[in-house]
């Protein structure tokens, strides 16, 4: 009897690696598990689930050119004694701290400003904040510090 794709058979472990272990099955060919189609929860060590010998049922879920066989016992299990992921309930998750981002000034006017009234509101908020950065900037830098280029006395 030949294994098909889909199918779910029983097999024995034959051997085990970090990765993955080997099953060989009922038509005497041997198949791989991958360690992440063992269980649906994470596992560090296979050797926490899988013993050399053990029995297990396995789903056949790919057969490529070469001959190789891809198992899951994890999909082989019925729906209901699946493990699911387990999810946090909605107030278990952790806050995100929300960024902040600039608004502009608060709405204190009508919405129906015109064209004109909201540029000239614009640029004079833009004219504030370009003079406060350039305020920062010259005193980060200093009177001391020489701009670049110009007459520099020194060099």
């Amino acid at each position: 009897m030949a294994v098909e794709i889909g199918a779910i058979v029983e097999g024995k472990v034959t051997g085990i690696t970090n990765f993955g272990a080997f099953v060989e099955l009922p038509d005497k060919s041997t198949g791989m598990v991958h360690i992440s189609e063992v269980s649906s929860t994470f596992i560090k060590d296979i050797h926490e689930k899988l013993s050399e010998g053990d029995t297990v049922s396995v789903k056949v879920l790919e057969i490529n050119e070469k001959g190789k066989i891809a198992l899951s016992i994890k999909k082989a299990l019925p729906q209901e004694e699946e493990q699911p992921k387990p999810k946090r309930p909605a107030g278990d998750r952790p806050k995100r701290s929300q960024p902040q981002v600039w608004t502009g000034a608060q709405k204190s006017e009508p919405e129906n400003m015109s064209f004109e009234d909201m540029l000239a509101k614009f640029k004079s908020v833009s004219d504030e904040k370009m003079s406060d950065l350039k305020k920062n900037n010259v005193a980060k830098r200093g009177a001391s510090t020489p701009r670049r280029g110009g007459n520099n006395p020194r060099g």
